[in-house]
């Protein structure tokens, strides 16, 4: 893969911006359609505290495998890729959510950047 320009692996700051947007977009679409309330209490909240994150793991998985990215992917300028260039399928995004949502393996990464979410599922997040 190319160190710069189109077909480059995403560094941290458009990765971290993409984030921010999904999860953004999460919290309005729970807050609006699930009832979610951010300055709940914990105790009044109930399981709609757990709203934005559903959202946020449900936007992956649908937009991943049609878009080729979350929305804050695409707006950003970035899609994820198989390593061997095939199809990402439907599997891997709901594998790479899951260990996404759970954060430790979002956070560790090698010396590409890639995140042990995407290692794990043979998937690399480019410059589009």
């Amino acid at each position: 893969m190319p160190r710069t320009g189109t077909g480059s692996i995403a560094r941290s700051g458009r990765r971290i911006g993409a984030l921010l947007i999904d999860y953004l977009a999460a919290t309005i679409i729970a807050t609006g359609f699930l009832g979610y309330d951010q300055f709940a209490l914990p105790s009044e909240a109930g399981l709609t505290m757990f709203a934005p994150m559903a959202v946020f793991a449900v936007l992956q998985i649908l937009f991943i495998p049609t878009a080729g990215g979350s929305p804050g992917h695409r707006i950003l300028g970035m899609r994820l890729v198989r390593l061997d260039g095939g199809w990402v399928g439907l599997w891997r995004p709901i594998v790479r959510t899951l260990l996404l949502v759970i954060v430790i393996p979002a956070v560790v990464f090698d010396a590409d950047q890639r995140g042990l979410h995407d290692k794990a599922t043979g998937l690399v997040l480019i410059r589009a």
